[in-house]
């Protein structure tokens, strides 16, 4: 029985059950799974479902979790965040195309080809890139090879506090809900230089509250950090802040102690490959990441799709400023319903807050029985209450349906 997570299996563990007529799709762990969330949609014990979803990790389960990879396609996913209009049908049908030979070919232990790529789109040096397998295989590597201590604004991405060699070495600057959880970055500084930190985390647009800062207040800040030996910015949701792009990458070479990580996932819609990178000017900081990179980090799809970027750049922005003015529709529709209190977004995601008196993840089961439809309860957040949804654009029709579920759960 699953009545509780704490009886589910360990990964790859079984339970003794008796034989049964039903095949095996998934694993007793995953089975576990479906059965907490299906409990959840029925409205049962949030704590109960909270204590599923979360389970051993600050991430959602993935919909193919959840319920298995045949019914995840029944399902409109508005937890994860994805470019939903890149990589182009062209690019997937070559890909397609190319995957016998790929998958039975080892990838190259070279890096330099993958950085060319990227580089030629993004318009920096090559050199000056580390590709990862995932931001997060980034985020590891900088947390347990580069910092002793950081500030880190909370609610905020898990990863920068749970991959931390010692997760106390991570000193929480903690947002005030009454303000939506903005982040001042000058009283930010101040508090950072009182704790004696110097490292600092910035991610820009904010995740979760898709909080934006401008070009020039990014550089102003950086220019008053000079003090600091290390700022790390993240950047993985910037490409959808505005039809010019409002990245420090361009004016990274004006400060040695900025490092900028992305996710791919993110903006070129493709979190199955795994990829991601970081870029800095300070090759000190590089070279030492570099020391700790596994041969191979990144696979041979993964590195077939970066070399695909170059002649599809142009395609890659259009989809992305389509994106952007779905974003907006999507946040306007949003404001429109009672019972939420939505949050301006420089991402590809808006946050909104329920005011109805259902929880999150109340809300996020209904939507999911009754609706088909997945969205990311923001319970586990660090600083952030049992109130908060936030929804990813998955395009005008889809996020049409979302908005219209909403109205009728919230009316």
């Amino acid at each position: 029985m699953c009545t509780r997570i704490k009886k589910c299996p360990p990964e790859g563990g079984r339970y003794n059950t008796a034989p049964t007529n039903q095949p095996m799709l998934v694993s007793p762990v995953l089975q576990c799974y479906k059965k907490n969330m299906d409990k959840a949609a029925a409205a049962l014990s949030p704590a109960e479902f909270r204590r599923h979803l979360f389970y051993e990790t600050s991430h959602s389960p993935s919909l193919a979790e959840l319920v298995g990879y045949e019914k995840a396609k029944e399902i409109i996913d508005f937890c994860f965040i994805a470019n939903p209009y890149y990589p182009t049908p062209a690019m997937l049908r070559d890909l397609q195309d190319n995957f016998p030979n790929l998958i039975k070919s080892y990838p190259s232990s070279n890096p330099a080809s993958s950085q060319k790529h990227l580089a030629a789109v993004l318009h920096v040096n090559p050199d000056h890139l580390i590709i990862g397998n995932g931001a997060t295989e980034l985020i590891v590597l900088i947390n347990t090879t580069l910092i002793d201590r950081i500030a880190v604004p909370v609610p905020t991405f898990g990863e920068y506090i749970e991959k931390l060699k010692d997760q106390r070495d991570a000193e929480l600057y903690a947002l005030n809900p009454d303000e939506r959880y903005t982040l001042h970055l000058p009283h930010y500084l101040e508090w950072a230089r009182k704790r004696g930190l110097k490292s600092l985390l910035i991610i820009n647009p904010g995740n979760p509250t898709g909080q934006l800062f401008s070009l020039e207040e990014m550089t102003d800040f950086l220019s008053q950090a000079k003090d600091m030996e290390m700022v790390i910015v993240d950047e993985s949701f910037i490409d959808f802040a505005g039809e010019k792009i409002p990245s420090l990458l361009q004016d990274a070479g004006r400060f040695s102690n900025l490092l900028l990580i992305r996710s791919m996932s993110k903006h070129c819609g493709v979190p199955g490959l795994r990829l991601g990178y970081c870029y800095s000017e300070n090759l000190y900081m590089l070279n030492h990441m570099r020391q700790f990179i596994p041969t191979w980090n990144v696979n041979t799809l993964a590195q077939y799709f970066l070399s695909l970027l170059p002649a599809t750049d142009a395609d890659y922005h259009v989809g992305r400023k389509r994106l952007i003015g779905d974003v907006r529709w999507l946040y306007d529709s949003l404001k429109a319903i009672r019972g939420i209190d939505v949050y301006p977004t420089g991402a590809n995601f808006v946050l909104f807050k329920i005011e109805s008196g259902m929880t999150a993840a109340e809300l996020q089961g209904r939507l999911l029985s009754d609706h088909m439809l997945y969205v990311r309860d923001c319970s586990n957040k660090i600083g952030m209450d049992q109130f908060h949804i936030r929804v990813a654009s998955q395009g005008r029709e889809k996020d049409a349906k979302l908005v219209s579920a909403l109205q009728t759960l919230l009316r």
